[in-house]
């Protein structure tokens, strides 16, 4: 079963919605949403939102929430390779590709990052281009969210 939030934060109107005793999805919603939502927080997602606002205050570097995002094996396989960098931390696509055994992969990283569905509570902010770290220029390359909210969240880390 399907149980969801929507509530604002300083990113703006977020949804979490948990599936089966764990976080499944975050998103951006429209005001329209927040207004019509009926508040049907379970402890759980009242915890990962909280979890998310202490993240987004810099008081949280790590979530400690159960994540059941639906992907394919190998969008999981990089997601998980995600969960790994640490806050303040960045990776390139390439290193991400390397680091599960399929260094050509860079792209196919990428679209992996792309479609994580609990961006933020898996970092894929964190995954950047080569040139990012190489040339010391802030390309940050894609994010799901839009370039902006990446931006923020690298900087909140103090990248």
């Amino acid at each position: 079963m399907k149980t969801q939030i929507i509530r604002q934060t300083s990113l703006g109107i977020i949804r979490i919605e948990e599936t089966d005793g764990a976080i499944s999805a975050l998103s951006f919603a429209l005001p329209t949403e927040l207004r019509q939502s009926r508040d049907s927080a379970t402890p759980l997602l009242e915890e990962a939102f909280t979890q998310l606002l202490e993240y987004l205050e810099k008081k949280r570097k790590e979530f400690t929430i159960p994540l059941a995002p639906e992907g394919t094996d190998f969008n999981v396989e990089v997601w998980n390779e995600i969960s790994k960098i640490p806050y303040g931390s960045t990776a390139t696509y390439g290193e991400l590709a390397k680091q599960i055994g399929r260094p050509k992969a860079f792209r196919a990283t990428g679209t992996a990052c792309g479609r994580n569905p609990v961006a933020v509570f898996i970092p894929c902010h964190r995954v950047v281009p080569a040139n990012f770290v190489s040339e010391n220029i802030k390309t940050y390359g894609g994010y799901y969210w839009g370039v902006s909210v990446k931006e923020k969240l690298l900087n909140l880390e103090g990248i």
